[in-house]
């Protein structure tokens, strides 16, 4: 069972990948936020053997669903009201990106119209491969 002590109202971002945390907490800007975020990293886990934790104080508007599904399914959202775990989401891998990642074709409109938006439509959702709306261009490494 997740220890949630300590956090009245916020998210538990459960079954990261061992070693994987501090790469989901720059990517979701927690280092710009003023609140009370911790890491616990290589926790004993029996479904996964080792896995990393976020616990962040806060409102779930705080955390990008979009980009964490897009770095990583698999991880748990935990939302945390009253001391205690009140709903858990499930991500997924997201069917549209809009300005998450950036498309690397230099004859892309996107490379000529600065102010228009990078979005990304998920062309094979096994291989998560995302491939560009406007040049098709293909995209499968996650940040």
């Amino acid at each position: 069972m997740l220890n949630i002590s300590g956090l009245q109202e916020g998210i538990v971002l459960d079954h990261i990948e061992a070693g994987k945390s501090l790469d989901i907490y720059y990517h979701l800007g927690l280092d710009k936020l003023d609140c009370q975020v911790a890491i616990i990293k290589n926790a004993r886990s029996s479904k996964m053997g080792r896995k990393d934790i976020i616990k962040i104080e806060g409102g779930l508007d705080i955390v990008d669903l979009e980009m964490l599904g897009y770095i990583d399914h698999n991880i748990t959202v935990n939302i945390i009201r009253g001391s205690n775990i009140a709903e858990k989401k499930r991500l997924r891998l997201p069917k549209k990106l809009t300005n998450v990642i950036q498309c690397k074709n230099p004859r892309c409109i996107t490379s000529i119209e600065q102010e228009l938006p990078h979005i990304f439509y998920l062309a094979d959702e096994k291989t998560e491969t995302y491939r560009c709306q406007y040049c098709e261009e293909r995209y499968s490494e996650y940040i």
